[in-house]
């Protein structure tokens, strides 16, 4: 099914599994898809920022879209298709929606500087892509450096009807979810999914200011999802409680650099990925770090006791 406006939930940010030698590992790529299945995410997002989409030749990554894609079942899959050229994201494109991708996510180049030059570029990755295919529009300018103000998303979003989804990233940004659905009241803006990632750092206000759900990783996807379901049913006190128990190891994951690696090892302890190795270049995680984890790790279970992980789990084989 493709992706439209009516989006909703918790689609996962997946980080790509490597072996220590910085191979694909396909079979960690199948248990980390159904783990997200499992848990109850609605979606998933592949070769975004943290799926280390730049480490990967073309045929690399169309590899891990559609390992991803064929894998799931019930998910819609996401594949993040940016590229410093068209033809490689129109190719990529091709692939994963022909494989049953539900849509793509296009993040901008950090050149762009000017709203024209915003405008104007996501008007010609629409094309390259292809009138047919649904996108998400990325806006991440702590990573990515480029600024989107609230006008021009809406005109990004109004002139490019395959434009379904925003992936709202801003840091401050919870003033511009309540001008764009502000926009939609007045009629200015045209019906549009906004989902929430920036690890998931304001999820539980930005769900508040009117957001539909995340699109984020976090080592414990659970709780987003219930963060979002909890702030869907009204039970705010509930919402924050757990989520304020997650905050601390959110945090910690949010470190430039070390942060996926973080990630990447309490997968691999819940026994779902079987490396936390980066593709170089990336960091490592060091032992003293590593206890650092652990401790926040006991903290959280003291309120959520899924993070009681205990000894480490063997995805290996």
């Amino acid at each position: 099914m493709k992706l439209t406006a009516d989006a909703k939930g918790t689609f996962a940010i997946a980080p790509t599994p490597f072996h220590d030698d910085g191979r694909i590992d396909e079979r960690s790529i199948d248990r980390l898809t159904d783990f997200y299945e499992e848990v109850g995410c609605d979606g998933v997002t592949v070769l975004g920022i943290l799926g280390e989409a730049p480490k990967l030749d073309a045929a690399e990554a169309e590899q891990v879209a559609l390992r991803f894609v064929k894998r799931a079942k019930k998910m819609q899959v996401i594949v993040g298709v940016s590229a410093p050229g068209f033809a490689t994201m129109r190719s990529l494109a091709k692939a994963s929606m022909e494989a049953g991708a539900a849509g793509v996510m296009i993040a901008p180049p950090p050149s762009l500087r000017t709203d024209d030059q915003i405008v104007t570029y996501f008007k010609q990755a629409a094309e390259a892509v292809g009138p047919d295919v649904p996108w998400v529009l990325q806006d991440y300018p702590l990573t990515l450096s480029v600024v989107f103000t609230p006008a021009v998303i809406r005109k990004i979003v109004m002139d490019n009807p395959n434009c379904v989804m925003l992936k709202h990233e801003d840091w401050p940004g919870l003033e511009k979810i309540t001008t764009l659905r502000g926009f939609q009241r007045d009629g200015s803006l045209r019906p549009l999914s906004i989902l929430c990632g920036n690890g998931g750092t304001f999820l539980d206000f930005e769900m508040e200011r009117g957001a539909d759900g995340a699109m984020t990783g976090y080592a414990f996807p659970e709780l987003l999802i219930d963060v979002v379901n909890l702030s869907k049913a009204g039970k705010r006190d509930a919402a924050h409680d757990l989520f304020d128990a997650h905050l601390p190891l959110i945090r910690y994951e949010q470190q430039p650099g070390v942060g996926l690696t973080i990630r990447k090892y309490v997968l691999q302890k819940r026994g779902i990925i079987a490396s936390s190795a980066q593709r170089k270049p990336g960091a490592t995680i060091t032992a003293t770090a590593k206890a650092e984890v652990e401790y926040l790790l006991s903290r959280v279970a003291r309120v959520d006791k899924r993070a009681n992980l205990g000894p480490q789990s063997s995805a290996a084989g």
